[in-house]
């Protein structure tokens, strides 16, 4: 098995992880132990093992303490960046509430931890007795944190973290939600001024039938009478009108 990259003019120490070993005796042989290249340069690694049922295999760096994940699934690996949040400033007590994390850098795929008010928050509650009176589902994996029910205990500032088996990603941005009542005050006051506006109305239309407004209005909307007059006798040279209407 055998990776390319690109390597500095420092000695690259790499070396080979492999896991889910069989219980026989197994082997990683690798033909160059130290290579060394200019910068810029291609240069491929590789490796042979014997003993392993379907082992994973991981290609890693090592610079003094520190190691990391190069190679993982015949996949480049990209450590995680920061995520990014989408949290509700304000969730109804009683009501449903979900928050979401994300990054899109890491590789393998990364996973999730949340944090309330600095703790990071256990996937199931019941397990803490900081978070026993919340009621929450974490799923690491997706990076969704959904409440439900929210509680009072759930105000405070949320942030969250990413991680790989490349590195730790720097942590969310941190965003207040505050878990707030019914406001029962504000539904009482507009049903009441509902109420109002119709008794109001049910009182200008009484007002109106009492006083005679509508039967005046009825009156004048009646349709009227023509009466229609025969033309009567005259004698020559005076005027002769034919017909007469009286409305």
């Amino acid at each position: 098995m055998g990776t390319k990259a690109k390597a500095g003019r420092k000695q690259l120490h790499l070396f080979i992880l492999a896991i889910l070993c069989s219980l026989g005796r197994s082997n990683v042989y690798i033909p160059e132990p130290e290579v060394k290249v200019a910068e810029n340069s291609p240069v491929t690694l590789s490796c042979s093992y014997t003993g392993f049922s379907s082992p994973r295999v991981e290609w890693k760096f090592v610079r003094g303490d520190t190691t990391s994940l190069v190679c993982y699934n015949n996949k480049i690996t990209v450590p995680p960046s920061k995520p990014t949040v989408n949290i509700p400033s304000s969730a109804t007590i009683g009501s449903r509430a979900v928050l979401t994390c994300s990054e899109s850098d890491g590789s393998p795929p990364s996973e999730y931890y949340w944090f309330k008010d600095g703790v990071q928050m256990p996937t199931d509650p019941k397990t803490n007795r900081a978070f026993s009176n919340s009621s929450y589902i974490l799923d690491p994996q997706s990076g969704e944190l959904v409440f439900e029910p929210v509680s009072a205990f759930d105000t405070g500032e949320y942030s969250c973290q990413a991680q790989n088996e490349v590195k730790v990603s720097e942590r969310s941005d941190a965003v207040r939600m505050e878990a707030v009542e019914v406001n029962v005050g504000a539904i009482v006051a507009a049903v009441i001024v509902s109420l109002l506006l119709l008794g109001a109305l049910i009182f200008a239309i009484w007002f109106a039938y009492t006083r005679g407004y509508c039967d005046r209005a009825k009156k004048g909307t009646s349709s009227k009478k023509v009466i229609y007059s025969q033309p009567s006798a005259r004698s020559e040279g005076e005027f002769k009108q034919t017909s007469s209407f009286l409305v």
